[in-house]
């Protein structure tokens, strides 16, 4: 995502959860990729304006969050690739098999390295809706494998399209390396070109040979991945809602969002250029003082007195 000053265009990018799509007029309305582009687009737009998503956007992400949706889409891809693993061979999958241009587990070791140390397995855990879409995924890879096609479709397009918006987000608003540490999930070294590899990924779905009823049941399968998505992200909205702060880096609230981040001095200062404070933090700073702070309990405390008072 952009960093906290400067929320994305994100027409200009491509869908957060889902991938732009680009007029062909060789597609059918039966082909499977233009069921599901007409068939989730209501999940899809209600998954782009979760509360978390559009906090994301904005660069109003706690790192502690990121940390815990990092989690989160580990045990989901581990989960994932483990069954298109176990199903590919199988022909109502095989064609969409792509381990060395798509998958995401090393990706996100690393993520997880960088973020918790090299004992990061033994410090993380499966969350209450994480674990539901786990289950969801590993039902469907041994049991309906035909539906696997919808949570790859789900993920994989989102992550070479929209995904790349909310690397740039996370990347600055976390102030995160350059040199990608942290954000290794949205880096698809293997993919020279995502509007080409995403074409030919359409053109592999339509080539399933699958009846009208199996094409039903995976748009069908997708909108459910859509919502276990957006319960993951309902989670992290609650986690995120009781988390200071302070748990962002620097200790003081992000940037809203809105203006030149540049014309705050408060953020030049934190790159290492001169200025006066800005006033905004500089009150804030104030106010954490212990001195000041007995002084505003005083005050209080007299007010509310007053207000008594007059009210009887």
């Amino acid at each position: 995502m952009p960093s906290a000053l400067e929320s994305p265009e994100v027409g200009e990018e491509g869908d957060i959860l889902h991938y732009e799509e680009i007029e062909n007029d060789s597609v059918s309305p039966m082909d499977l990729s233009e069921l599901l582009k007409e068939g989730t687009k209501e999940s899809h737009d209600r998954a782009e304006n979760t509360q978390f998503v559009k906090d994301f956007l904005k660069g109003r992400i706690k790192k502690e969050l990121f940390k815990l949706a990092t989690v989160a889409l580990h045990f989901t891809y581990s989960a994932l690739e483990e069954e298109m693993d176990r199903n590919k061979n199988n022909p109502v999958f095989a064609p969409l098999y792509f381990p060395v241009e798509l998958h995401r587990r090393e990706a996100l070791a690393k993520d997880l390295k960088y973020f918790y140390g090299e004992d990061w397995k033994e410090k993380i855990q499966c969350s209450e809706a994480t674990q539901q879409y786990v289950d969801r995924i590993h039902h469907v890879g041994q049991h309906e494998p035909e539906l696997l096609v919808a949570h790859a479709y789900t993920r994989y397009m989102g992550d070479l399209s929209g995904g790349q918006v909310l690397k740039k987000v996370a990347q600055r608003a976390l102030k995160l390396p350059s040199t990608g540490e942290g954000i290794q999930f949205y880096v698809f070294d293997n993919v020279s070109n995502a509007q080409q590899f995403k074409q030919l990924y359409r053109a592999r779905m339509n080539a399933l040979e699958l009846d009208k009823n199996t094409k039903e049941r995976i748009v069908e399968e997708a909108n459910k991945a859509f919502r276990f998505n957006m319960q993951v992200f309902d989670e992290l909205d609650k986690i995120g809602r009781s988390l200071t702060e302070e748990a962002q880096d620097g200790g003081f609230p992000v940037h809203d969002g809105k203006g030149d981040i540049r014309k705050c001095p408060y953020y030049a200062d934190k790159l290492g250029t001169a200025g006066p404070g800005c006033p905004f933090h500089a009150a804030v700073g104030l106010a954490r003082q212990p001195l000041v702070q007995l002084v505003l309990a005083a005050c209080v405390a007299v007010a509310a007195g007053a207000a008594a008072w007059y009210i009887l």
